[in-house]
């Protein structure tokens, strides 16, 4: 007998003994469901993260810094503001002018409404209307702010999350009484955003510079005239990249800090799974010394013998794995979470069921391996005596 057909008729001797012994399998199959659930409802946190960030990046914006500078550290003075609005590659709107918008951004605290903690984030000032180059606002109470005046429109996360930001609340910002006017939404996006007219912003904190651009460019020839641009001008120290990988930069840190965190609890949770099953396995592989020895007895080879106790594992594995993805999903889906004080919904994408089946794989192999080589190593007279 060949070793693949020893292989399969030892494999299906093992799996149709499985309900003999519920115990143990059940072991294997909540540990591996409980590490894998965990990993992935962990990892979604990351994935939810950059899911977030990426929420309305078009392939036709890009971003203008000043060169090796990144979020409020970037500087746009208001000279090179009016070079970069002539500047090629920029496409223009209807009424002939650039789609250009420059944001000034300052840091503002706002109070939790359970909690009461104190959280940092952006006031973005804005030139034009908020919704030149963002066609996913929309507001939906009050009104948009009027450039000049001191007032603010919020999102609705900020609402919902913050205290102060109902419409005709006042928040004292740069020693000046701002006023809430409106609130508008982002479709999914649960981040806290408030915005004011960019002009009144820098008047306030006495401010002749802007943070950052963002352009918009007809095609990616238009983006390398617009790159070129500015390169060459020696009198400009600023650098454009689109805006999908700025804001990748922008979340790298704190995607890296979740994952680190993800699998380090999904390491120690798989730690204790795979010795649960090592611990099952031991018990089937002595539970099973007689079959094993008349199989032994009557030509099956230990080779063979080995493979089957080994895939039975992996096998066992399988269902811990589809049962701790689906937990994750129907439990974790879409939850809003804040850690940080970075608000975003739970994202369990295909990728992490992929990665939490592979993560189950692994533990059951590793599971499998000394308990199907006692298996290997258990002399055929030796068994049999010891039945």
């Amino acid at each position: 007998m060949n070793f693949m057909r020893q292989f399969l008729a030892l494999l299906r001797m093992s799996l149709s003994g499985i309900l003999r012994r519920p115990g143990s399998a059940l072991t294997i199959i909540i540990g591996v469901t409980c590490a894998v659930g965990v990993l992935v409802s962990m990892l979604a946190m990351g994935s939810g993260a950059r899911r977030q960030v990426l929420a309305g990046v078009r392939e036709d914006h890009v971003v203008v810094n000043s060169h090796g500078a990144r979020g409020i550290q970037s500087s746009i003075p208001r000279d090179e503001a009016d070079t970069v609005r002539d500047l090629p590659g920029i496409k223009k709107g209807k009424d002939g002018k650039p789609l250009v918008e420059f944001q000034s951004v300052v840091p503002i605290e706002a109070r939790r409404r359970v909690t009461d903690r104190r959280v940092f984030f952006p006031l973005v000032g804005i030139t034009g209307a908020p919704t030149d180059n963002d066609p996913d606002l929309h507001l939906t109470e009050g009104r948009v702010y009027r450039p000049g005046l001191d007032e603010l429109i919020a999102s609705h996360p900020c609402v919902r999350q913050f205290t102060g930001f109902e419409i005709g609340d006042k928040r004292s910002i740069g020693g000046v009484d701002w006023t809430i006017v409106g609130h508008f939404s982002q479709g999914d996006s649960q981040l806290c955003v408030v915005l004011a007219d960019a002009e009144t912003l820098m008047a306030v904190f006495h401010n002749n510079a802007y943070t950052q651009a963002t352009a918009t460019v007809q095609s990616a020839a238009d983006y390398s005239v617009l790159q070129h641009a500015l390169e060459s001008n020696p009198t400009l120290h600023l650098e454009v990249r689109h805006e999908r990988e700025t804001r990748e930069e922008g979340i790298r840190q704190l995607n890296a800090l979740l994952n680190f965190a993800a699998y380090f609890v999904g390491s120690i949770m798989a730690i204790g799974a795979t010795l649960g099953a090592v611990n099952s396995l031991y018990s089937i592989v002595d539970s099973r010394r007689r079959e094993i020895a008349t199989l032994r007895a009557i030509g099956f080879g230990s080779a063979p013998v080995g493979a089957a106790i080994l895939c039975e594992s992996i096998v066992l594995a399988l269902p811990g794995a589809l049962l701790g993805v689906l937990l994750a999903w129907a439990l974790f889906q879409r939850m809003s979470v804040s850690p940080f004080g970075f608000s975003f919904l739970l994202d369990v994408t295909p990728r992490l069921a992929v990665i939490g089946v592979l993560w189950a794989l692994a533990m059951g192999l590793f599971g499998g391996l000394l308990p199907a080589w006692r298996a290997t190593r258990v002399p055929v007279t030796t068994a049999l005596r010891a039945t």
